[in-house]
């Protein structure tokens, strides 16, 4: 498992923990949701990630 995705892992675990805690989603509903937050937080790392390297290799002359 490559190291963005190992965070968007340990991520994804924080956010559900606090909604479970809240009470936005009991530990019975976990598997509904959990896999819909690692995606999206992934997808949003990878974006970002994407983003960041475009303006990385740009230069001005």
């Amino acid at each position: 498992m490559d190291t963005m995705k190992k965070h968007a892992l340990q991520v994804a675990k924080e956010i559900t923990v606090k909604f479970i805690e809240i009470g936005r989603i009991s530990p019975s509903n976990f598997p509904e949701f959990f896999s819909s937050i690692y995606n999206e937080v992934l997808t949003t790392i990878s974006t970002d990630s994407a983003c960041e390297t475009d303006t990385d290799t740009t230069t001005n002359d």
